[in-house]
């Protein structure tokens, strides 16, 4: 290469005894630096895990990476970050743990290739919290950059003896065995629903960051293996025409994920993963901008939302197809890793199944995926995955239940101590309060396995993108900064109006006051070390939740 690059630090900093120094560090790690002054240097961001499944495989797709780097010109150096599954965290205290490593694996990447000189980028992830913090990293560097998703993985339901049509578990909820396969990974890769991880896969493709059609080829599948080489060669070809992650992350390009997001029924908490890669890149994104799109069509029938699974949405022909039937919603003038617009990569694309991706005027739902709901109990604002919910809870009331921790609630619950048409309200839950804003999937769960559908819950948590049910979380302020969720009381009225975008607790503002004069904050323990940390400078859940 000519012109100059970030990595020609090592052997032409303005010290002569530093560079034969690095000479001798990298020759002892296989590198030579007279080959590093003629090829770029990329960094390959993994994060693989044993543990986690969206993750298990990724050493193998890092491999192919550094394949294609090498083969286009240059040199790859990998390092790893974490990856916690959300669901070996869930219904215990881990859960407290896993958002705030969002964005200690967003420093950890920024500040290492800071650290080191870098030229490139390729990030690797599957997974809720890996995806969002690799963005936000991307954002924060704004280098050449280019993402590789993990895949979906697939659900054994799709191995039975007579083959399924839907994955979705709420389908099989009189057969034990079915339901316990629609919940069991029978391969590696991100679990086969358009939760956060799936909904993120799918947003880099929008967002241009990824090759286009690769977020959603399974993970068991070779043809990621191909993925995986075609996103090493395109980092070198990025760094080559100087094409940083910058041009990517754009306040079009934002709106334009949370569009896709709405449609495609995507988790909740990308309300709290958007805005903090906006926030990482220098811009602004809110619930507002969420409530803006509400009157975007949920376009796609994906578990928890429907019977498909994102191996179907893959096959039917996968986010470009998707953004195809999207785009007279969406700016395509946006910028790809492909060095081409986003309408570029539309053009190639081809809707192979309009069933399962249907164009607009045949979407599954008319209405967007997620509502934001404001009100005396959310001024600030709350979110709900409408497109989850059945059509006789969009609209419902009942008396409060109020639990200060999910076990206790968890208790009421598998007692039989909470019953239909009551709201339970988990609170203490959000970002300081917990602190670390868990996940509420163990008590969403308990609700659908006791057969209460018609009971609500809400809370300053937030929710897994497996949920699905009258469930508003993210409720802001949170009880702990003096939300009215804190002032409720067993028996209060709560109302849950998706179609008006409206959650109001019946009590009249003289007796909020009345109770505010006698309110207490809970504060919960938390072990020495990082959280307590966390706990003082986490932002809002309406502001991402991002450390100030």
């Amino acid at each position: 290469m000519s012109k100059q690059k970030r990595s020609d630090i090592i052997s032409h900093s303005p010290s002569p005894i530093m560079n034969m120094f690095r000479s001798g560090l990298l020759h002892g790690a296989g590198y030579s630096t007279q080959r590093l002054a003629k090829r770029p240097l990329i960094a390959i961001a993994n994060s693989h895990n044993d543990l986690t499944t969206g993750h298990s495989h990724l050493a193998l797709l890092a491999t192919r990476v550094r394949e294609g780097i090498i083969a286009a010109g240059g040199e790859a150096a990998e390092f790893n970050v974490p990856a916690p599954c959300d669901g070996v965290a869930m219904a215990h205290d881990g859960m407290r743990y896993v958002l705030a490593q969002r964005d200690l694996i967003a420093d950890i990447v920024e500040t290492h290739v800071r650290s080191q000189p870098f030229d490139g980028v390729v990030m690797i992830a599957s997974c809720d919290k890996i995806n969002p913090g690799m963005m936000m990293a991307m954002a924060r560097l704004d280098l050449p950059a280019i993402y590789l998703s993990g895949g979906p993985g697939q659900m054994n339901i799709r191995n039975h003896s007579e083959p399924q049509a839907s994955i979705n578990h709420s389908d099989y909820a009189n057969d034990p065995e079915l339901t316990t396969k629609t919940f069991t990974c029978s391969t590696c890769g991100a679990c086969e629903i358009m939760g956060t991880a799936n909904t993120f896969q799918c947003l880099a493709e929008v967002l241009g960051i990824c090759i286009p059609g690769s977020a959603n080829i399974p993970g068991w599948h070779t043809d990621k293996l191909e993925a995986a080489r075609l996103t090493g060669e395109r980092i070198v070809g990025l760094v080559s025409e100087g094409l940083n992650a910058g041009q990517m992350f754009t306040e079009t390009s934002m709106r334009n994920a949370v569009i896709t997001n709405m449609a495609i029924g995507g988790s909740t908490n990308a309300t709290l993963h958007l805005p903090a890669i906006a926030h990482a890149a220098g811009l602004q994104l809110n619930l507002d901008d969420f409530a803006a799109a509400k009157d975007v069509p949920t376009l796609l029938a994906v578990s928890p939302n429907g019977p498909w699974g994102i191996q179907d949405v893959w096959s039917a022909g996968g986010m470009p197809a998707v953004l195809k039937q999207l785009a007279p919603l969406l700016d395509t003038s946006t910028m790809t890793v492909t060095g081409e617009s986003l309408q570029a990569t539309l053009d190639e694309a081809t809707v192979r199944n309009a069933t399962i991706i249907p164009p607009l005027d045949k979407a599954f739902r008319s209405s967007a995926g997620i509502a934001v709901l404001k009100g005396n109990l959310a001024a600030d604002g709350s979110v709900i995955k409408a497109a989850g919910v059945h059509e006789s809870m969009q609209q419902c009331s009942g008396p409060a239940r109020c639990f200060d921790s999910e076990e206790d609630a968890l208790i009421a619950i598998n007692n039989d101590e909470v019953k239909q048409g009551e709201v339970v309200v988990l609170r203490y839950q959000g970002p300081k309060g917990s602190p670390g804003m868990p996940e509420m999937l163990g008590a969403t769960m308990a609700l659908k396995t006791k057969g209460l559908n018609q009971a609500a819950l809400v809370t300053d948590g937030r929710f897994s993108g497996a949920t699905s049910g009258p469930c508003v979380g993210h409720i802001c302020p949170e009880a702990s900064d003096g939300g009215v969720i804190a002032l409720v009381e067993d028996g209060d009225i709560i109302e849950i109006d998706i179609p008006n975008c409206r959650l109001h607790l019946q009590v009249s503002d003289e007796e909020l006051a009345r109770r505010r004069e006698q309110w207490q904050p809970l504060e919960k323990p938390v072990p020495a070390g990082f959280m307590q940390r966390y706990r003082k400078h986490v932002r809002p859940a309406c502001e991402g939740a991002v450390l100030d």
